[in-house]
């Protein structure tokens, strides 16, 4: 089949072809995929691809997940998954985490898995530079697939740690879940199959359960490995059928039931509160039977979804620009459900006494949007935009990394979803586009859009409980729409440019070119400095950010809350169009660019293909020089922003966090939380005028860009949008203001909240000497810290589900660190666990971390920075930090050197010096019945 004329049908099932009525046939697989299935039923997929060079990924797939439970296996599914990692045939207990992290492999981060209702899935990216560990890595999978030795006492162990994942999960969104999921998902199978269990089964199943579901359902006729990297592939596709090929199916296999939600025809409303629900929401689903997509025609119906989605999203959007804006948040858009099932939904988020006016605005666009469909200009910009995205996925073909790949062949095996390569997609979308008219998008809406299988959900505060409406009066308010005589709406596009004026550019005046580096330095007429640095790291991106001192350090309290939330400016639009002109001036362009105000300097983050590159720094010097005020859009940020802070103080986690931070501030009210009261000081007039100021001189100014950088096209465009930037002669300078954590030692409780719940965070700060290789000798600190708290405090005392060390070090004003320590427990666990975490702390001033852990740590930094080197994210953050820091650009070149320099000893003595417990804060959250 050619794939410039792949594209034969229309949206069905069916392919007329003369007069032959056939079924259509699904899109064949990409043809860069080596695939293949054992006689024992055992399917892979092999694809050799070198972003990043020197590395695979692996993932294991199994069509099976909690679904498939008895009632007394509840949760096992994901139990199975927690025990692969607890002990297999060639790596008992812990052994296989130990040698992964030995190899590079970070737990967690790099080597995981996950549990769903319908399928189970491993993952383990390795290096393929070393023979012997790419080896193990199949062996791996191999035990994974049906080698688990599931020792009665590892699965004891494991139970602690699986509870404490569970415990993470509880609050007001659980709460409420477990009240409507039943309703919402029809009384099916899934709703009484979540995959994190029920206590009692997790605390009193025994080993043979356990068994049972791991021999019934870990078979090779249900299972696939995904191999993706630089690998050679006949090589890789012989080692899987010597090694995959003895798996064996069960004597008396039970099929595998493919679960659906019955579509009843009925509808149902249910209201939920609870009294930690921070909002009022209300949304309303409807469920219709769903498809795989696996041929052409699903492939267009795929296109024509997400251009309704786009064109919907948008109008939605507009409804927020209003002074009094109907909702805080809100929106409709057609998704995938459970059990093979689509859905319809629409969902308000309103202040209280706001939801028939929130609901009922929702419901008017979607209303509007049935009854006089969409524009043909709104249908002109969603296609461009979806066929630019598909050419920047074309140009980006050799530069896709393993693991989009590996997304897309799970999805193949998984879901039956079609997976034909970018090239494929590419033509398929071509000659999809132009076939899909404004009447198709209405047959669309009148599809999905139904008075059956429809759900309402209300969920609320619990003090808000007794002005929910009924069903029936929600009802009433959506028929009410339906009756309410409605005008088409009107696409308003400005014809005008986006710039009022065009900017008078300046000139280079100076460049420096550092080959070691592979930069270039220019100077601007106007002073400013442009960092640039091609890379062949994506065919289609360019990063840039820009920054200069100042910041809101420059304003007194008084002015504070006026100059923090001076950002909102950007969100007015820029030169000639406001927000809503510019969203559609930007439709189908690959571009972000966003203004920023810190607390020491301001700037600009953006990014662009290389053809919108132009018109990104053309709405940059729109944003600093050309801002707009807009009356109304404020009043509408003010009062969505007020209306989310009405039930702020309900959550633990939020109440919590702003605590910590306004203790660590030493409540100065730059750390302290938001309130109302905060947001009445702040001024509009007020707030135009800081932006303006902080970005009225250019001065002092640095650019940095990576990426695909075309170095003579781009200096006109920084001569015309960057040196054309007004500037005086000198710049400012942030101040210093003092705000640092407290001197000594504190402890303090937060109580909040019903969950029999706790959260641990113990902080240790001070002065730091800062330098590069302090800097890495602190992150070895926290790594090697973090390997014994998993060990410890997860494996060997199964008291939490994932312990954290955090640390980092800043320069400015004040070379200073910050190096804390984090984990959820249960509230009678919480002095035992942070007396065994001080112990650790002590061991590690006292001993030092064990070489192993030190050889760890090497191990993973080294295989990290290997592939972060060859990304333009890591270039550009490198850059203009060490630009912002005063610091040398070669810095990096000392790397494996500092690396080498971390010992045992040295982390001793990095240990000694800050985590000596001079500066020491703990900060607990227990529930209210703990108050004493």
């Amino acid at each position: 089949m050619q794939l410039k004329n792949i594209y034969l049908a229309i949206a069905g099932t069916f392919l007329l072809t003369g007069h032959v009525l056939a079924q259509e046939k699904p899109l064949p697989l990409d043809p860069a995929v080596r695939t293949g299935k054992l006689a024992n039923g055992f399917t892979y997929y092999i694809r050799h691809n070198e972003e990043p060079k020197n590395r695979v990924v692996f993932y294991l797939a199994n069509k099976v997940g909690s679904i498939l439970e008895t009632d007394e296996q509840q949760g096992l599914a994901h139990f199975m998954e927690h025990m692969s990692f607890n002990g297999t045939r060639h790596f008992p207990k812990n052994a296989l985490v130990d040698y992964l992290q030995k190899s590079g492999v970070r737990f967690g981060a790099d080597l995981n898995a996950y549990t769903s209702f319908d399928e189970t899935v491993y993952q383990l990216p390795l290096p393929t530079d070393k023979p012997e560990i790419l080896q193990n890595g199949i062996q791996i999978m191999r035990d994974w697939a049906q080698d688990a030795t599931l020792d009665p006492v590892e699965i004891d162990k494991e139970r602690g740690v699986i509870l404490e994942e569970k415990r993470l999960g509880k609050g007001a969104q659980e709460r409420m879940r477990n009240q409507y999921f039943p309703m919402l998902l029809n009384q099916s199978r899934y709703a009484s199959r979540l995959p994190i269990g029920t206590d009692d089964v997790l605390k009193n199943f025994k080993p043979e359960t356990l068994k049972a579901y791991y021999h019934t359902w870990y078979r090779p006729d249900l299972q696939a490995l995904i191999v993706v990297g630089d690998i050679d592939v006949n090589q890789m596709e012989q080692t899987i059928k010597d090694k995959f090929g003895d798996l064996k199916n069960p004597a008396s296999e039970q099929p595998r039931i493919e679960y659906k939600i019955p579509l009843t025809g009925q509808n149902n409303f249910q209201a939920v509160t609870d009294p930690e629900m921070t909002s009022i929401v209300a949304q309303v689903i409807i469920k219709l039977p769903g498809n795989h997509l696996t041929t052409v025609s699903d492939y267009k119906a795929e296109i024509v979804n997400r251009l309704f989605n786009s064109m919907l999203g948008a109008r939605c959007a507009e409804l927020l620009r209003q002074a009094e804006p109907p909702y805080i948040q809100g929106g409709a858009y057609i998704g995938d459900f459970l059990g093979d099932l689509k859905n319809f939904s629409a969902s308000v988020s309103v202040k209280p006494q706001g939801l028939e006016k929130g609901l009922k605005a929702v419901w008017r666009e979607i209303e509007r949007v049935k009854r006089f469909g969409f524009t043909a200009t709104e249908l002109a910009r969603a296609k461009q935009s979806f066929m630019n995205q598909m050419e920047s996925s074309l140009k980006e073909k050799n530069k896709t990394s393993s693991d989009n790949y590996v997304n897309e062949y799970l999805a193949y095996f998984l879901k039956n979803e079609a997976a034909p390569g970018i090239d494929a997609e590419y033509e398929l979308a071509k000659s999809a586009l132009p076939q899909i008219d404004l009447a198709e998008l209405s047959r669309v809406v009148k599809s999905y859009i139904r008075e059956d299988n429809r759900t309402i959900l209300l969920m609320a505060p619990e003090k808000d409980k007794a002005g929910l409406p009924s069903e029936a009066t929600v009802t009433a308010w959506l028929k009410d729409v339906e009756t309410e005589s409605l005008k088409p709406y009107n696409d308003q596009v400005s014809t005008l440019s986006l710039l009022t004026k065009a900017p008078i550019s300046g000139k280079i005046i100076k460049e420096v070119k550092d080959e070691h580096l592979g930069t270039t330095t220019l100077t601007l007429s106007n002073g400013v400095k442009v960092v640039l640095k091609p890379t062949p790291f994506k065919n289609n991106e360019v990063l840039f950010n820009s920054f200069s001192a100042g910041g809101t350090s420059l304003y007194n309290d008084a002015d504070y809350q006026s100059a923090a939330n001076s950002l909102i400016i950007p969100s007015f639009g820029a030169g000639n169009y406001n927000l809503t002109e510019l969203s559609k001036f930007l439709s189908g362009r690959q571009l972000a660019v966003q203004p920023y105000i810190g607390e020491r300097s301001q700037g600009i983050t953006g990014g662009a293909t290389p053809k919108d590159l132009e018109t990104a720094l053309q709405l940059a010097y729109a944003y600093l020089t050309e801002p707009r005020k807009d009356v109304n859009q404020f009043q509408s940020i003010i009062q969505r922003s007020k209306a989310a802070l009405a039930n702020r103080g309900s959550d633990p986690g939020t109440v919590f966090k702003d605590s910590v931070s306004a203790f660590l501030g030493n409540y100065n009210i730059r750390r302290t939380p938001p309130t109302l009261a905060k947001l009445d000081q702040v001024n509009l007039d007020r707030a135009y005028q800081i932006y303006k100021e902080r970005f009225a001189n250019a001065a002092g100014t640095v650019y940095t860009f990576v990426g695909a950088i075309d170095m003579e096209a781009i200096k006109p465009l920084l001569e015309k949008y960057v040196a054309s930037l007004p500037a005086k002669s000198s710049g400012t300078q942030a101040k210093d203001l003092h705000i640092y954590p407290p001197k000594g030692r504190f402890e303090k409780n937060i109580y909040k909240g019903t969950e029999q719940k706790a959260t641990v965070q113990l902080f240790f700060t001070g002065d730091f000497n800062y330098t590069d290789k302090e800097k890495l000798q602190l992150d070895a600190l926290k790594e090697t810290l973090q390997f014994r708290l998993l060990e410890r405090l997860r494996e060997e005392e199964g008291g939490v589900y994932t312990p954290g060390a955090y640390a980092g070090a800043s320069k400015v004003p004040s070379p200073r660190y910050s190096f804390a320590i984090t984990f959820g427990c249960a509230p009678q666990n919480v002095d035992k666990l942070i007396a065994s975490s001080l112990d650790e702390v002590n061991k590690l001033k006292t001993q030092g971390p064990p070489q192993v852990n030190v050889d760890k740590y090497k191990a993973e930094a080294q295989r990290s920075h290997e592939t972060e080197v060859k990304t333009n994210k890591f270039w550009l953050a490198y850059l203009s930090g060490a630009l912002q820091n005063n610091e040398s650009l070669t810095g990096l070149d000392n790397y494996a050197a500092n690396l080498q320099s971390i010992t045992t000893e040295s982390l001793k003595s990095t240990a000694q010096k800050y985590l000596n417990g001079k500066n020491y804060i703990r900060f607990v959250l227990m529930p209210e019945t703990e108050r004493r």
